[in-house]
């Protein structure tokens, strides 16, 4: 990737751009319900093998030549400093054909996938607003802790020295803090659904006075059963709010979701294929479990592996398979719900920075996974779905690159009559 591209590869930053009050280490206090009650997983989809070979078919799409420097946006000259400063000079086609549309004013639903830039497509408009603006809100809805954690590393990078303020309403994190800044006046409110209804329910979060909002990645958050969630608080927010929805899908009710709460939308698509398509699939037969061990060595010992993800089902799979590879002299960590925020901050930030390169996950807690670099999805564990077998290998071929894909597939014995 060009590094003169703005597309968001969050940093472990110094220095504080923004006055933010986020608190990233773990809370002691009760944690309050940041996901809806899943439903109970039936028995696992019987998939044939097959599905899980295939080779990379990645589309064939020409180098995209913007036709806007970011030099050229009519911005704030403190936010045209701050992305001038990082080096950054072209944006990135969901950039270049969403910015001009958010500054104007108009409703947004952008079509891209992840690892496109489009965190920067949503923030810069809006932190431009609220630069001119500082009576202004904005709210920014993500499906999960660790994407609102992204998104909040990018605002800051962009709106250094603004002295704006903001709030990471997430999860895992004390509620009191939270209100604190909420009542501060928060000009960036960056949560995900569960908690800000949280806040709106016990009096600390007043949507009414939020005049931008951005949905990011509709569809996950639609998948996470997050819908009535969604709904509560899009009905809170003022009729003449600008609003942003970004997607890598446009399903059905994706599509119902912004024709009933968006005005008049302009739509920018630039998905060029599934991420899948940059895949290439294949499968390890094994016969027992402690082979299937001994197999997952010799995998992550090849030359070619780079950074992995591994998925099992489970939490206590999860992170006994994690010290496996660490007592076999790998560098690995575990990302599962079981984890305090803090814990679970600290692993994936290791993962993102390369301090370790095998990440051990559950499907849960690698939803807030966005890492652009992944070149191998191993599912140490079969998925419970084809669906989620093809969330999970998506994570890897991002950003126009080649990723692989490995499941293990346990050979079942012949029956003899």
């Amino acid at each position: 990737m060009e590094a003169n591209v703005l597309i968001t590869k969050p940093k472990k930053d110094s220095f504080f751009l923004m006055p933010y009050i986020s608190h990233r280490r773990p809370s002691s206090a009760r944690r309050s319900g940041t996901r809806p009650p899943r439903a109970p997983k039936g028995s696992k989809q019987a998939i044939n093998p097959s599905r899980y070979v295939k080779a990379a078919n990645p589309a064939q799409t020409a180098d995209y030549t913007a036709q806007n420097a970011f030099a050229d946006f009519a911005i704030h000259p403190l936010l045209k400093n701050n992305i001038a400063g990082k080096g950054y000079k072209m944006p990135s086609e969901i950039q270049d054909k969403t910015i001009a549309l958010g500054l104007s004013g108009r409703d947004v639903v952008g079509v891209a996938n992840t690892g496109t830039g489009k965190t920067a497509a949503f923030a810069i408009p809006i932190l431009n607003k609220l630069m001119h603006r500082r009576d202004l809100r904005a709210i920014i809805i993500a499906p999960t802790r660790e994407l609102a954690l992204q998104i909040e590393e990018q605002c800051k990078l962009l709106a250094q020295n603004s002295g704006l303020t903001g709030a990471l309403v997430i999860g895992g994190m004390p509620m009191g803090r939270q209100v604190s800044a909420l009542k501060n006046g928060a000009n960036i409110i960056i949560g995900t659904p569960g908690r800000l209804k949280d806040h709106v329910k016990q009096g600390s979060l007043n949507l009414g006075d939020c005049h931008m909002v951005v949905l990011d990645e509709v569809d996950r958050m639609l998948d996470m059963g997050f819908i009535n969630d969604v709904r509560f608080l899009l009905d809170l927010l003022p009729d003449g709010r600008q609003s942003f929805f970004f997607t890598a899908t446009l399903g059905p009710e994706v599509s119902t979701l912004i024709q009933t709460f968006a005005k008049d939308p302009v739509t920018v698509n630039v998905k060029a294929g599934e991420t899948s398509d940059n895949v290439h699939q294949d499968v390890i037969a094994y016969e027992n479990k402690p082979q299937r061990l001994d197999l997952l060595h010799d995998v992550l010992l090849r030359s070619d592996v780079k950074k992995t993800l591994i998925f099992c089902e489970m939490k206590y799979g999860t992170e006994r398979l994690a010290k496996e590879l660490v007592a076999r002299g790998f560098s690995a960590d575990a990302l599962h719900g079981g984890k305090s925020q803090g814990r679970r901050g600290r692993a994936l930030d290791s993962f993102r920075d390369s301090s370790v390169n095998i990440l051990v996950a559950t499907d849960v807690a690698a939803r807030g996974i966005d890492v652009i670099d992944i070149t191998h999805v191993i599912n140490f564990d079969e998925p419970h779905s084809y669906n989620d077998y093809i969330h999970r290998i998506g994570r890897a071929g991002r950003a126009g690159k080649i990723g692989h894909a490995l499941t293990f597939v346990e050979l079942k014995p012949a029956i003899r009559f």
